[in-house]
């Protein structure tokens, strides 16, 4: 229930973006865009109660006006960048403190109670936003204009996570990872763990990219690759599945499919390189595989 009334929360926020964007006029494309929004709005705060089929066709707008780019963000008309900076300097790192607060009672929730990681999040949204309210000293009218213009930053990329999740328990129920598995079977060499080794890795990250969620990827690949050329020959189930996990998360390093980490971070900072955050941590993520690989033919065997 409590998580029902998180998820009709994120709705209302879409929706009262989808107002914002519909009355500005300087948006070329206000009207497309209000559409996204309302639309996205209506399937988080109704989903349950909408018959699958007109869900799935509205996701089909979604993704048409992805696609075409027809979601635009409008005019800033928040409080000015000198305003921004001048509060800055004056609340300084205490800004930081409805960050820190968010991500700790989230893990606190998710980990010691039973209410779950999704419902710790959504409270400690609620905490962070008074914190934040409490440090700025800034006019409650500011909060729904301010989320929705974050929100429009962010831009379509802000249903990436639920599409893809929902695609890699696609993939896992059709056989994906079986198919995968036989594919191998008549390429892969018998009996050779570090030739497994190397081809889970590898293949965990690479599907990763693809998918841009690792957990997707994990049930795939490793129903695919992991058991029948790990596992099957003698690799250790728990240091295999765990090392396979984060093997997967080198590729969220390096893929614009992982919107949240890589894209909406440089939307947000308004880099003008959209992939500057992937091409910083490239080197990285490479060098984290390499280190996945070897540390799995290790432990693992």
């Amino acid at each position: 229930m409590i998580l029902e009334g998180i998820y009709i929360l994120a709705g209302v926020v879409a929706i009262v973006a989808g107002g914002y964007v519909f009355v500005d006029k300087t948006n070329p494309k206000r009207i497309t865009s209000a559409i996204f929004w309302v639309l996205l709005g209506v399937i988080f705060v109704f989903g349950p109660y909408i018959p699958s089929a007109i869900v799935g066709a509205m996701l089909l707008v979604l993704g048409a006006l992805s696609l075409s780019k027809s979601v635009a963000m409008g005019a800033d008309n928040g409080v000015s960048e000198e305003y921004r900076e001048q509060k800055s300097k004056l609340i300084g790192n205490k800004i930081f403190i409805p960050t820190l607060a968010l991500g700790v009672i989230a893990f606190l929730i998710g980990q010691y109670t039973s209410l779950g990681g999704l419902v710790g999040l959504g409270i400690a949204s609620f905490v962070a936003l008074a914190l934040s309210m409490y440090y700025t000293k800034e006019k409650f009218k500011y909060i729904p204009a301010d989320s929705t213009r974050l929100l429009q930053q962010m831009g379509p990329a802000v249903i990436l996570p639920q599409l893809l999740g929902a695609l890699g328990a696609l993939f896992s129920k059709a056989g994906v990872g079986v198919k995968i598995s036989s594919i191998m079977a008549g390429i892969m060499p018998s009996g050779n763990a570090l030739a497994g080794v190397i081809l889970y890795c590898v293949s965990m990250a690479l599907f990763t990219m693809i998918m841009g969620n690792a957990f997707a990827a994990f049930a795939v690949i490793t129903a695919g690759i992991g058991i029948p050329f790990v596992i099957a020959l003698g690799g250790d189930p728990m240091i295999v599945g765990a090392l396979g996990l984060t093997a997967g998360y080198c590729g969220t390093l390096m893929t614009p499919m992982a919107a949240n980490f890589n894209i909406v971070p440089a939307m947000i900072m308004e880099m003008k390189n959209k992939n500057g955050v992937i091409l910083e941590q490239l080197p990285m993520g490479i060098i984290l595989l390499v280190t996945h690989i070897v540390l799995m033919y290790i432990l693992a065997f």
